[in-house]
């Protein structure tokens, strides 16, 4: 039997099209999800790491960040390979050719 799928609020996680391209952000701040799920992910930085690296957040609203992204995970891996292509087509544009 699947499991109905339960939905949390995360106070701190707002959405905003103004705000870097709607991309889910910590409410008061231009932090993105996704930054935070970098450095976490793929960084392997803990939680007091990245709010040492980011005076103006704190600790909840850091997990609250790697709370919604799990909910989310989906959408924002997607989002992150999208950026990723971007990065990579801009690369290539950029690159002198020998």
């Amino acid at each position: 039997m699947a499991r109905a799928k339960t939905r949390t609020a995360h106070p701190y996680i707002t959405r905003d099209e103004r705000i870097s391209r709607g991309s889910p952000v910590i409410r008061g701040t231009r932090v993105r999800v996704l930054d935070i799920v970098l450095e976490y992910e793929y960084l392997g930085r803990s939680p007091d790491e990245i709010v040492a690296a980011h005076p103006q957040l704190d600790l909840a609203q850091v997990h609250d960040a790697l709370s919604y992204y799990y909910e989310h995970r989906e959408e924002l891996d997607a989002e992150i390979r999208r950026r990723r292509a971007e990065v990579e087509a801009l690369r290539r544009r950029l690159t002198p050719r020998a």
